[in-house]
């Protein structure tokens, strides 16, 4: 199936939207705004994840929390239990056209269960159990082009990464005043190093980096201040890299810095959708961390036993060319990429049912805080 092969249905819609994580507010901001701009009702449920509900209230999306955080997987089973038994009550109350997330394991179920459409976005391959338990569920299922699962039928491809639903510089304008917060001048380099999680870094051979503190010596001598962004706290000798920002704040920063080292591969592709290059580290390659390689050169993937001195080479490679070449390989990706909320927009329009004749629609959502 092609992106484009619904036309848009027109009428106001019910729309659920369902946060898991704070990527998920990143991702769902603007099609959010956009939708309830049009005139559909719009209504958010959200799990407490992170800083997901902190972002929620920073882009002053109203919403509801359904559901706490889980710190084990006995604890995720049971929260999202909770979460789903939650939004199917919220749901049948609203009687939504569609229902959105991410993943969109609970979507999918409480989608099913009223006889509902859903639209899934996911973009993740090796997350198996979020695909077995939602995609038999679901009804459409967007991924990015390089997306390396065949899902049949429900499948629809489109030519961007999630990373441009609110990256893309029709959405995103970097804002230099995150610099001075920092106590960094525009003239000054630097690199911006995230570690996914410190028992990962110190499980030598199975998570990204061997030695964060090697990363920050590295860089430091190829003449660049390093920021360190780590999930928890890190340790003692490395806290005066860490730094302090909002967290909508970020992606300010990753526009900004000279080069991004990252275990994770969400921040590694929100750098390089933003024109900086990324280092990316850590065993899990994903269809669109290896075409943001391959075809634009953008981020450099390294996922082999030898990935944290290979990914210490590259960094300090990279610091070595001219910033010419990151701009003139950002502008022809965004030539070839497109807008992603205008994607998330048409589908949800195109796919949600068409609303019962004369039924009655609320100018507020019961959403609203």
């Amino acid at each position: 199936m092609t992106a484009h092969s619904h036309p848009t249905s027109t009428g106001t819609k019910r729309i659920i939207v369902t946060i898991q994580h704070p990527g998920h507010v990143h991702f769902f901001r603007h099609p959010i705004a956009e939708l309830r701009s049009r005139g559909h009702e719009v209504h958010v449920f959200a799990r407490e994840s992170d800083v997901a509900i902190d972002l929620l209230e920073a882009y002053d999306i109203d919403h509801e929390v359904l559901a706490g955080a889980s710190d084990s997987l006995v604890s995720m089973a049971a929260v999202q239990a909770t979460y789903e038994a939650k939004l199917l009550a919220r749901a049948r109350r609203i009687d939504p056209d569609v229902i959105t997330a991410i993943g969109g394991v609970a979507a999918a179920h409480v989608a099913s269960v009223l006889r509902t459409t859903s639209v899934v976005f996911y973009d993740t391959e090796h997350a198996t159990l979020v695909t077995k338990l939602a995609y038999p569920f679901a009804d459409v299922i967007c991924t990015p082009s390089c997306y390396r699962g065949e899902i049949g039928s429900k499948q629809v491809r489109y030519p961007g990464y999630h990373e441009l639903a609110y990256l893309h510089p029709d959405r995103f304008e970097p804002d230099p005043t995150v610099l001075e917060s920092l106590g960094l001048s525009p003239d000054d380099r630097f690199a911006v190093v995230r570690l996914s999680s410190w028992e990962a870094s110190h499980d030598v051979g199975h998570g990204g980096f061997d030695d964060p503190r090697e990363v920050i010596d590295r860089l430091e001598d190829a003449g660049v201040e390093v920021l360190l962004s780590a999930e928890g706290e890190p340790p003692a000798e490395l806290a005066n890299y860490a730094f302090e920002t909002a967290p909508e704040r970020l992606h300010d920063l990753l526009a900004y810095a000279d080069v991004v080292l990252s275990e994770g591969a969400t921040t590694a592709a929100e750098a390089a959708v933003l024109g900086t290059p990324a280092v990316y580290v850590n065993p899990l390659s994903l269809g669109y961390t290896t075409e943001l390689e391959s075809e634009y050169g953008l981020l450099f993937e390294y996922t082999g036993e030898r990935r944290h001195v290979r990914g210490l080479e590259r960094a300090v490679s990279v610091l070595e060319e001219p910033s010419e070449t990151w701009t003139q390989r950002h502008q022809q990706l965004l030539s070839e990429r497109i807008d992603v909320t205008e994607f998330v927009v048409a589908q949800l329009e195109t796919h949600a049912k068409t609303p019962e004749p004369g039924r009655s629609t609320s100018t507020t959502n019961p959403t609203e805080s």
